[in-house]
C-alpha cells in the first residue's frame, strides 16, 4: 500500500485546523454564552457570526481527518476504522448543532428584540444557549474521547505513528471522555480550570500527532505492506 506522503499532511493539517477552529471559535462566542441579556442588548453580531465560520472549519475539518485516515486505517481494521468515522461525523454534527443554536439567538435578537417581552427573549436565549452547552459536551467530548479512542487504537496497534503519540491519544481519549461524565452530574464545570487541565491531553494529543503527521509522515509499517503481497502469494501458489 502506498502511504502517501500527500495524505499524512493532509490528515495534519486537518487535526491543526481542529484546534484552530475549536479555540478561536469558543474565544470570538464569549459574549454571547455568557451575557444573560444579550440577546436585548446591543450585541455584537459580527464577532459571533465570525464564531461561527470558526465552528464551520472545525466540523469540515473534524471530517476531513476522518475522511482522509480511513483508506489507510481501513486496511488495519476496517471495523475500528468505521467506527472511528462514524464518531467523527457524529462529533460534526452536535457541533453544527450547536453553532446554529447561538446563530439562531442572533437572528431573534435581530429581528424581535424590538417588540418582543425580554424576559421571553430572554428566556429562549437562554435555552438555545443550554441546548449548545450540550451538544459541545457529547461533541468535541464524547464523541472527540470516543473518535481519539479508536484512532489511536489504531495507530498503536499499526505503529504508523510512534507509539508515545498514541499512548498520548489513549489517556486523553479516555480522560475527556470521564470528565464529559464528571460535567453531566455535576462535578465541575466544562470550561472550569479542572475541566480545562482534564481536556488538556487530548488537545496535546492531536497537535502532537499533526506535528509528527505534516513533519514526518507515516512510518513504513510491514503489517500493513506486506498483507497485499501475502494474498498474492498465496494466490499464485493456488
Amino acid at each position: 500500500m502506498n502511504l502517501s506522503r500527500s495524505t499524512a499532511v493532509t490528515a495534519g493539517v486537518f487535526f491543526l485546523l481542529t484546534e484552530v477552529g475549536a479555540i478561536v471559535g469558543a474565544s470570538l462566542y464569549s459574549p454571547i454564552l455568557t451575557d444573560i441579556g444579550y440577546i436585548t442588548g446591543a450585541g455584537a453580531d459580527g464577532r459571533i457570526l465570525l464564531g461561527a465560520l470558526f465552528e464551520l472549519l472545525l466540523v469540515i475539518a473534524a471530517v476531513g481527518t476522518a475522511v482522509t485516515l480511513y483508506p489507510i486505517l481501513k486496511r488495519q481494521n476496517e471495523g475500528l476504522a468505521l467506527a472511528f468515522f462514524a464518531a467523527r461525523l457524529l462529533e460534526g454534527a452536535l457541533i453544527l448543532v450547536g453553532t446554529l443554536s447561538l446563530l439562531t439567538i442572533v437572528t431573534l435578537r435581530r429581528q424581535f428584540a424590538a417588540g418582543a417581552d425580554p424576559e421571553v427573549l430572554s428566556t429562549i436565549s437562554s435555552s438555545l444557549v443550554a441546548l449548545r452547552e450540550w451538544t459541545y459536551l457529547f461533541g468535541p467530548n464524547f464523541a472527540l474521547g470516543a473518535a481519539s479512542l479508536l484512532l489511536a487504537a489504531l495507530m498503536y496497534s499499526s505503529r504508523l505513528v510512534p507509539r508515545p503519540i498514541a499512548v498520548l491519544g489513549l489517556a486523553g481519549g479516555a480522560m475527556i471522555s470521564l470528565s464529559a461524565v464528571a460535567v453531566m452530574f455535576g462535578a465541575y464545570d466544562q470550561f472550569s480550570p479542572l475541566g480545562l487541565i482534564v481536556a488538556f491531553p487530548v488537545f496535546a494529543w492531536e497537535l502532537s500527532l499533526a506535528l509528527w503527521l505534516i513533519i514526518k509522515g507515516f512510518r513504513p509499517v510491514s503489517i500493513l505492506i506486506s498483507r497485499p503481497a501475502v494474498l498474492d502469494v498465496a494466490t499464485a501458489e493456488r
